[in-house]
């Protein structure tokens, strides 16, 4: 597949999604939203891959991560949406951060520089955020006269509680990467030349260390349980889980590695041997797919 404003490696079962667009910052497109998801659907199909990293890719001014959407994509840049009825029109980071939520492989964000509007916000679903000690900040929509975007109205109050999320918003204002430390928005905060490293560092001890069908339903048992009105619903899934690994070889292989001292030799693959059952609910789909 050949992107034009994404860059798309695997290496060492670790795919990596560059945001591409250097002379504008990275900055996000409609058709850069298309090329994420179609990285996206390759990396959770590859039985070769198991993680992702998003980080900024080389050739801006200086390090960015995303700098949000691109305002000057085109004569209007949300044609888009104003093309379509109010029910009709689908927002484009929330195409990515659903596609992401939906991940049976962990995600990590190596946010190598500036992150604003949907360059922050499509982090939010992604497991672990490892941010460049001087990164800046910001959910800009309201400076702009938008809204949050990339279903973060969701995922935001779940991470900062809802007072400090609308705070956020509300006022638009950029801050630091130890103040998103603070928050619980990102993990870690190291030196700039360190971020990919320490992403792919993390990547490996997920994927050297784990079963990759214990991490896959670990991953969709947390995301799935986050809407749930009651533990009940966790309890339940988490028992049809549970069942299903004891009888899983990783099971076995897990426990004897652990009793003989030695690094494990895992044998399940996500891509094929997820249960029967999942994905446990039916997917709720957009009113419609936008044709771009």
């Amino acid at each position: 597949m050949d992107y034009q404003q994404i860059q798309y490696e695997v290496k060492d079962k670790i795919a990596t999604i560059r945001f591409s667009r250097p002379d504008s910052m990275n900055s996000y497109t409609p058709l850069m939203c298309d090329e994420i998801n179609m990285a996206l659907d390759a990396a959770d199909n590859d039985p070769g891959v198991r993680a992702v990293i998003f980080t900024g890719g080389p050739g801006t001014k200086k390090p960015t991560f995303c700098a949000g959407f691109d305002l000057n994509y085109s004569d209007n840049p949300f044609s888009y949406l104003t093309d379509y009825s109010v029910f009709e029109a689908e927002d484009t980071g929330g195409m990515n951060t659903i596609r992401i939520w939906e991940m049976k492989k962990p995600v990590i964000a190596a946010i190598n520089g500036s992150a604003v509007g949907v360059g922050l916000t499509i982090t939010l679903p992604m497991d672990v955020k490892i941010c460049s000690e001087k990164a800046k900040m910001g959910f800009v929509f309201a400076r702009r006269g938008f809204v949050c975007d990339a279903a973060s109205s969701w995922f935001l109050p779940k991470i900062v509680g809802p007072s400090k999320a609308v705070e956020l918003c509300c006022t638009g204002r950029i801050f630091s990467a130890q103040e998103a430390l603070q928050m619980g928005l990102v993990t870690e905060v190291v030196p700039e030349d360190k971020v990919y490293e320490r992403a792919v560092e993390v990547a490996k001890e997920m994927y050297i260390n784990c079963s990759p069908m214990s991490v896959a339903m670990c991953r969709q048992l947390i995301m799935q349980g986050m809407g749930a009105a009651t533990p009940m619903l966790s309890h339940k899934l988490e028992s049809v889980c549970y069942h299903y690994v004891a009888q899983s070889p990783d099971a076995e292989e897990g426990a004897k590695a652990f009793l003989e001292k030695r690094a494990p030799d895992w044998k399940t693959d996500p891509v094929a041997d997820m249960p029967k059952s999942y994905p446990w609910f039916p997917r709720e789909e957009f009113p419609r797919n936008i044709q771009r």
